[in-house]
């Protein structure tokens, strides 16, 4: 499986927001220190936002936090959200579909189950469990 870097990106910003949970991060902040577009991640921070689990403020002061504590954000539910537009294989999109193996194919359930084992050993762990400290923070 392979998480887009969208899905990457949020995790990262997750994970070194959790590290300084009182200091509100912006996305200018974050694209200097991970080294990736401002434009992205200023994205990324709003899916994140959008779904409450981050909170963001404008103006000087600004930025963005955890909307809730580490320990209670489950990776596998934040990796779900972040991935949700994209189907794992052509056939688990919705819409357009042209594939030639349905409806007979014996893959798509082995998959499916596959994504589900994946997506709930990830919420076996939370976000405290990967907290980021740079080494300079």
């Amino acid at each position: 499986m392979r998480l887009t870097s969208f899905t990457d990106y949020g995790l990262r910003v997750m994970m070194r927001m959790a590290g300084e949970p009182g200091r509100a991060f912006t996305a200018a902040d974050l694209a200097a220190e991970f080294r990736v577009s401002r434009n992205h991640l200023a994205k990324v921070i709003s899916a994140l936002a959008a779904a409450d689990l981050l909170e963001t403020r404008r103006g000087g002061g600004g930025g963005a936090i955890l909307a809730r504590a580490p320990e209670d954000i489950r990776l596998g539910d934040v990796v779900a959200l972040l991935e949700a537009d994209q189907a794992l294989v052509e056939c688990f999109a919705a819409g357009a579909n042209a594939c030639t193996l349905i409806p007979r194919c014996r893959l798509k359930a082995r998959l499916a189950h596959a994504e589900a084992a994946f997506l709930a050993d990830l919420n076996r762990s939370t976000l405290a469990d990967c907290v980021y400290r740079p080494e300079s923070a």
